[in-house]
């Protein structure tokens, strides 16, 4: 029997000084089987980031035609396509293809150095890409604080998150390796 997905509730309020953006947006999550909650959380942060009315999970892991969040206009065009981890070179040149703006959301510590290290040279040629890491002792402590059920305040200022789950504080502060041209 195969198994099946954990489903998540996340009632994220999201503030966001940088693009004036504020609202709630109530989301159900599901973590496949082969997802780490760490993963999962890093969703969460990359939806706070960018939040927006369209912006959707995807079928994500289920998918190789499909990031983990998008956000598509009303002539189902991408606008915008962000991927967790570190894709290789060929999925990162699809993605620039079909998305007016793409993100890449790395973490892992050193595996994402050495990631960006052999790709960072391969990836210049992209104007609508952008690369961000996120720490792995952030990554760390979002992990910490997963539960089934969750309420998270984000306040986006700067480009750097600040997170309420349940009592406990976090500060994620992803650092750009790449912008768009």
């Amino acid at each position: 029997m195969a198994v099946k997905s954990t489903i998540f509730k996340v009632a994220l309020q999201v503030s966001d000084l940088d693009r004036d953006y504020y609202a709630a947006h109530a989301l159900t999550i599901a973590r496949h089987p082969s997802e780490t909650d760490m993963r999962m959380m890093l969703r969460v942060v990359a939806f706070a980031l960018y939040a927006g009315e369209a912006l959707e999970f995807t079928r994500g892991l289920s998918s190789e035609d499909e990031p983990d969040i998008w956000r598509k206009n009303l002539r189902d065009e991408v606008e915008l396509w962000i991927d967790l981890g570190q894709p290789d070179e060929k999925r990162i040149r699809k993605a620039c293809g079909r998305a007016q703006q793409v993100v890449i959301l790395t973490y892992g510590g050193s595996v994402a150095d050495i990631w960006w290290k052999k790709t960072a040279d391969k990836l210049t040629r992209f104007d609508n890409l952008t690369v961000l890491n996120i720490a792995l002792a952030e990554s760390e402590a979002l992990e910490a604080v997963v539960e089934r059920t969750m309420q998270i305040q984000c306040t986006v200022d700067h480009g750097q998150l600040w997170l309420t789950v349940g009592e406990q504080s976090l500060e994620v502060s992803p650092q750009t390796w790449k912008k768009p041209a």
